[in-house]
């Protein structure tokens, strides 16, 4: 049975990358009626950030952990338990200040973890969370995609990119709605600034 695990970071309901997902999960249910979908909403349950109890404990043998040191791991190992067991990850995002929200950089900093979604061996960091994909629905108030005058201040992309390859996921594709302001000006409708960035949502789902 395949399994979709959705983030969204959004605090919004009405956001545009939680628009954005919510047509991804659609489609994908569509393709997949016996599939299961793991939603984390990572602004309704906000992470503890990562602290000195759990830098130790990360690095403590785990034969050789205390009960506090795997308490302290605890939400760690739920966090990529659900990684593991999705085939592929949809991740809502929207664009704060040139780069992505703090609590997906909290989430991200909880499933990075040496032993457990990557390695380091002879021939450096190996990704440990091989065979899966992930598709990442970006919205932005500007526009920032390759290619633009405003690329270089896009830091989503390619941390993203990054962070995922470097826990072995590298089968990524990202979908933007770029230029989201536009809405809020009153320049373009909601309806119509969407309708293009959704049909290529739908056509992400493979």
């Amino acid at each position: 049975m395949p399994t979709l695990l959705q983030l969204d970071s959004s605090p919004l309901e009405s956001s545009i990358s939680r628009e954005l997902t919510r047509e991804f999960v659609k489609t994908w249910k569509a393709a997949h009626p016996k599939g299961a979908v793991i939603h984390r909403d990572l602004a309704a349950n906000v992470l503890k950030p990562v602290d000195s109890a759990w830098i130790f404990s990360s690095f403590t043998p785990e034969a050789s952990r205390t009960p506090e040191q795997k308490a302290a791991l605890a939400l760690s190992d739920e966090l990529i338990a659900e990684l593991e067991a999705a085939d592929e990850s949809v991740f809502g995002v929207a664009m704060h200040n040139f780069s992505i929200p703090s609590v997906l950089k909290l989430w991200i900093d909880q499933i990075v973890r040496i032993g457990r979604t990557t390695a380091y061996g002879e021939n450096g960091p190996k990704g440990l969370l091989n065979g899966k994909k992930a598709t990442i629905l970006i919205a932005s108030g500007g526009v920032y995609e390759a290619g633009t005058a405003a690329e270089a201040f896009n830091f989503v992309d390619p941390y993203l990119k990054t962070i995922l390859g470097f826990i072995g996921i590298t089968d990524v594709k990202f979908v933007t709605a770029g230029g989201a302001a536009q809405i809020m000006r009153g320049a373009v409708d909601r309806e119509t600034f969407l309708k293009p960035t959704l049909e290529r949502v739908r056509a992400a789902v493979a």
